[in-house]
Order: C-alpha cells, then sequence, then structure tokens
C-alpha cells in the first residue's frame, strides 16, 4: 500500500469535512487531481471513464500520471511501465506531452493568483496558498478553497483536492487524504488528532527505509513517533532528522508560504527501451532533450547558464558532465550545441541506458542579458522557437521540429496534423 492509499483509507472523519471550524486555518495545499491523465482526458473526452496512463510506453518507461480507473488495478506513478501494464493491460497509454501539461499548470495557477498573491508553487500540479489577507474580499478559508475548486472546474475542466490547515505540513497530509476531487479542513485544536493516527511514513523525510526502522522499533504512526523518548530517534534516525520529525510529529511546522519559488533547475531524460551505442542515435536523442528542455524554460520565462548532460551506462554506472556558457539561453539550439560537445568530449564507448538533459544557473528571462555574436543575425532561431510554441499551442505538440527527428515517435511526440513542418536542423531561419 502507498502512503496515498495508506492516508486515505479507514473513510473520512466528519470532524474534518469541508463544514468543520477553519479558524486559524490561512494556509491551503492546493493538488491537481492525477494531472497529466486529467489534462489528456480533458482533450480525448472519449477517454473519460477508461483507465489512463502517461508516461514512458517502452518496456524501461515509468508511469508519470495515472487516472483514478488505472490506479484501482494498482497502477501508481514512478512504478515501471512493465508493471502497469502488467497489472492493467487493457489502459491507454500516452506518452507525455509537457508542453500542454505546462499550459494548463499556467491557467489553474493563474486562478490562485487570482485568490491571493501568495502562492508558492511545489511543481506543475500543486501549490501552497496563504490566504489570510484574502478573507475580508472572499471569506472564511474554506469557502476560498470551494471557490478554488468550482473555479478550476469551471474554467479549466480539472478536479483538484484542497488541504485547509494551520501550517503547510498539515495542509499538504489534508489535501492528500481528500482525493480525488474533495477537501479536508484540519481546525486548529484538531491537528494531533488528525495527525496522530496517520502511518509513519506520513511524516516529510520518512522512507520506506526510514519507515521500516521506525516500524521495527514498534513507531507505526505519527503518534507513536510523538511519544517515543528522543534518544530514541536519535539512534533510530540521527540527529538531524529526529529533530525534524519529532516536531512535525507535533504538528509543528512554522514556515511561512514562500510565492517567491524560484526554480532551480529544469530537464529532461529519456531512458532508452534496449541500451544503445550508436552516437548518431545519441545525438537525436540529446536534440529531442534540447527541445524539450527549450520549451519548459521558454513556458517558465526562464534561461539558464549551465548545461548538464546525464549518462547512465548498462551497468548502471552514472557520469555527468557540464558546461556554464558565457551567456544565458532559452534556445534549443545552443543547449543541443553544447549537450553534444559534452557527449562527444566523454567519449563514450560502452552501452547507453539513459541519456538526459539538464539546464541550472536559471534566471528571469525578462531581466537577463544576451550577448550576441560578431555578425549574428538580429533574428534568428530564438524567435523560430518561440514561433513553433505558438504553433503548438494552438495546433498541438510536435507540429513543427527539426527535420532529424521526423517520425522519431520514440524520441518525440508527433501527431498527424495537415499543418506539419519541419525545421532542418543544419540551416538557421533567414530572418525577416
Amino acid at each position: 500500500m502507498g502512503r496515498s492509499q495508506a492516508m486515505r483509507s479507514g473513510g473520512r472523519d466528519p470532524r474534518f469535512g469541508p463544514a468543520a471550524d477553519d479558524a486559524g486555518c490561512p494556509v491551503l495545499h492546493v493538488d491537481m487531481d492525477a494531472f497529466f491523465a486529467s489534462v489528456e482526458v480533458r482533450r480525448r473526452p472519449e477517454l473519460r471513464g477508461r483507465p489512463v496512463v502517461v508516461g514512458g510506453v517502452g518496456p524501461r518507461g515509468v508511469v508519470s500520471s495515472a487516472s483514478y480507473e488505472a490506479r484501482r488495478f494498482g497502477v501508481r506513478s514512478a512504478m515501471p511501465a512493465a508493471r502497469a501494464r502488467a497489472l492493467c493491460p487493457h489502459a491507454v497509454f500516452l506518452p507525455p506531452d509537457f508542453p500542454a501539461y505546462a499550459a494548463a499548470s499556467e491557467a489553474v495557477m493563474a486562478v490562485f493568483r487570482d485568490v491571493t498573491p501568495l502562492v508558492e508553487p511545489l511543481s506543475l500540479d500543486e501549490a501552497f496558498l496563504d490566504v489570510a489577507g484574502a478573507r475580508r474580499l472572499l471569506g472564511r478559508p474554506a469557502a476560498i478553497a470551494r471557490l478554488i475548486r468550482e473555479r478550476v472546474l469551471e474554467e479549466q475542466r480539472l478536479t483538484c483536492s484542497v488541504g485547509v490547515a494551520p501550517s503547510k505540513f498539515v495542509a499538504k497530509l489534508g489535501s492528500t487524504r481528500a482525493k480525488p476531487d474533495g477537501m479536508i479542513v484540519v481546525p486548529q485544536p484538531l491537528v494531533l488528532d488528525f495527525l496522530h493516527p496517520l502511518p509513519v511514513d506520513a511524516l516529510w523525510g520518512v522512507g520506506e527505509r526510514a519507515a521500516e526502522t521506525l516500524r521495527r522499533l514498534g513507531l507505526a504512526t505519527v503518534g507513536d513517533l510523538a511519544r517515543a523518548p528522543i534518544g530514541m530517534l536519535r539512534r533510530a534516525v540521527g540527529e538531524a532528522a529526529s529533530a525534524h520529525l519529532h516536531e512535525l510529529s507535533w504538528g509543528r511546522d512554522p514556515r511561512r508560504v514562500e510565492p517567491e519559488h524560484v526554480e532551480k533547475s529544469v530537464g529532461a531524460e529519456l531512458t532508452y527501451d534496449t541500451d544503445v551505442s550508436d552516437p548518431a542515435v545519441i545525438r537525436r536523442s540529446l536534440l529531442a532533450l534540447a527541445e524539450k528542455v527549450a520549451v519548459r524554460l521558454r513556458a517558465g520565462g526562464l534561461v539558464g547558464h549551465t548545461v548538464s548532460i546525464k549518462i547512465r551506462l548498462a551497468d548502471f554506472r552514472t557520469v555527468s558532465r557540464s558546461r556554464t556558457m558565457p551567456s544565458a539561453t532559452d534556445v534549443a539550439r545552443e543547449i543541443f550545441a553544447i549537450a553534444v560537445a559534452l557527449f562527444d568530449a566523454y567519449g563514450a564507448t560502452e552501452h547507453i541506458r539513459l541519456i538526459g538533459v539538464r539546464m541550472t544557473g536559471l534566471a528571469s528571462a525578462a531581466t537577463a542579458s544576451r550577448q550576441l555574436t560578431l555578425g549574428e543575425p538580429e533574428r534568428g532561431w530564438r524567435e523560430a522557437e518561440a514561433a513553433s510554441d505558438a504553433a503548438a499551442a494552438r495546433f498541438g505538440a510536435g507540429i513543427v521540429g527539426p527535420a532529424s527527428l521526423l517520425g522519431r515517435t520514440d524520441l518525440r511526440r508527433t501527431e498527424n496534423h495537415p499543418y506539419s513542418a519541419v525545421v532542418p536542423l543544419s540551416d538557421p531561419p533567414t530572418p525577416s
């Protein structure tokens, strides 16, 4: 049983229903339900009610998202795709379309920011909100949570689950327990009543190994851990972790909602169905990954200074290489050029299982300066890729792309479309 499943087992306690006392509960955690799968179902209504799995479709692929119809068969995020197919062979398996998910996320976050400027995104599909300042205009926290759920459903045709609580930690646990398409309010006086019956791995920082260690000591629930001698916890998980878990087990989480959340990196990876050693195949993979990274950077209004590649060999050894550029970029062609140079410099002779590209040293595209190269046209690849983004937003992902990836559905998502086009990799677009 996974952590989320364990959190929801046993039904919903009416003391924590939508009508519970929300005084002293200014923090909301909003979590979209099966987000990637739900976005796919939204644009393919014929899939509604069917098990849908988004993720790597090859034998080494990993599940990114699964609809609740698929979860009933035991399919979970981060599960190997082969295992998901064995559990639910009649499911619809789809490759991820991250530009579509980024666009949906941007629309959902805009709804949140209409309610309060204090929004802290954690990922594409979840965020913390501090609604203390919105009470005079929009009402109590539970009413604001209902408003958000109604707007997301009406405007985006997606569902979300919300936890309303005194702190970020408890609010996140509340949204998990409310899934799918629900809301839980944890009144301030009842925080320990809510926390202490939960399994010990509901606490942030308790993974499978730590949970097993704690269970061997008889600490199966959060309440067990809260009442355990601190010395026992230190011996089990160490000094720092023991203090952290002890505080959380008593509902103490002083962190505020931080709206200025800055992404530290943007990346993409590809696991091959079978190990490869052909440099041409790997270069095409690096091109597809550079495209994905550039699209995500532009969607987030970001540029990056450092390109990194990750190479996982057939024996699972992992090698990383990076290079920092003199000026930041969000252009796939520039990211690809560095990635290929890093790969060639490594000189891989072994078979490769996984390849990845990542950008770090991120900054806002609006404020970052760009150093022009002597003789470089004023308009070129950046404008071409921005036009590609606009075309993808209107007609669907995969409509425009490098000619070397044409027909390569294993490397980039393509769709049969009357307006499909390709851009040669070797020659830059002519400035207009």
